[in-house]
């Protein structure tokens, strides 16, 4: 069984995701389906498919004009939440101690966080690759876990710009976050892929060893687009 989880970053609208859902409700899998979905949209899923956040606040409740709490998110009827995702990074310069700050809020109240690490071209260039997604996994991740939590390896360079990093790319990165979960005592934790996932190129990369699913952007905003994703493993 893989996860697979479409991240919708700030598009569609309430009729749009009802009608997604209901698409997704007919299709036959084993699959973990997961919606990521703005604010606006986040309600409760069904038995097959699983709607989550695309952010969370450090903080539960305040002065914090513009923030949406972990308990909030729960009680509009999420199961799950995206942190640290690259353009979260990118756009809003957080760090792996604010992701790890948003993990633990998003625990504390019954979320299961998706927590994205990984490298930018700069990096890539420099030859900090691994580096930079051990420090990511060990910063990122809070200390003591209770509760599920989900990984996802985001090489920050190919999203949004139609690359694809090689299959042994995939492998040796998702071999290290894997030995690194381990080394912190979280072995066996979902591990997805997360850069221009699309149907022809789904199945491919769900076989590759420690790759445990997927993060859909763009091609998870249509039916037509997602479905193939998620039936291309059975």
């Amino acid at each position: 069984m893989k996860i697979i989880a479409g991240n919708w970053k700030m598009n569609g609208s309430r009729s749009g995701l009802d009608e997604m859902i209901s698409a997704l409700d007919n299709v036959e899998t084993q699959n973990t389906v997961i919606l990521c979905v703005p604010f606006t949209m986040v309600r409760g899923g069904t038995s097959r498919v699983a709607v989550g956040a695309q952010d969370i606040s450090t903080h539960d409740k305040g002065a914090y004009t513009g923030e949406v709490s972990g308990q909030m998110l729960s009680d509009a009827g999420a199961k799950y939440v995206i942190v640290g995702h690259s353009e979260r990074r990118a756009y809003h310069n957080e760090t792996n101690a604010i992701v790890a700050e948003k993990a633990t809020a998003a625990l504390a109240n019954g979320l299961t966080p998706i927590i994205c690490v990984g490298e930018t071209m700069d990096e890539k260039q420099a030859g900090k690759t691994m580096e930079i997604i051990e420090s990511g996994v060990r910063e990122s991740v809070p200390q003591n876990v209770s509760g599920k939590i989900i990984v996802a390896y985001e090489p920050r360079w190919a999203i949004g710009a139609g690359l694809t990093p090689t299959d042994q790319e995939i492998a040796a990165a998702h071999t290290l976050i894997a030995k690194t979960l381990e080394s912190m005592g979280l072995a066996g934790t979902p591990v997805l892929y997360g850069a221009s996932v699309k149907g022809s190129n789904a199945a491919q990369i769900m076989s590759i060893e420690h790759v445990d699913g997927v993060l859909v952007g763009g091609a998870s905003l249509k039916s037509d687009d997602f479905i193939p994703i998620i039936t291309s493993v059975k």
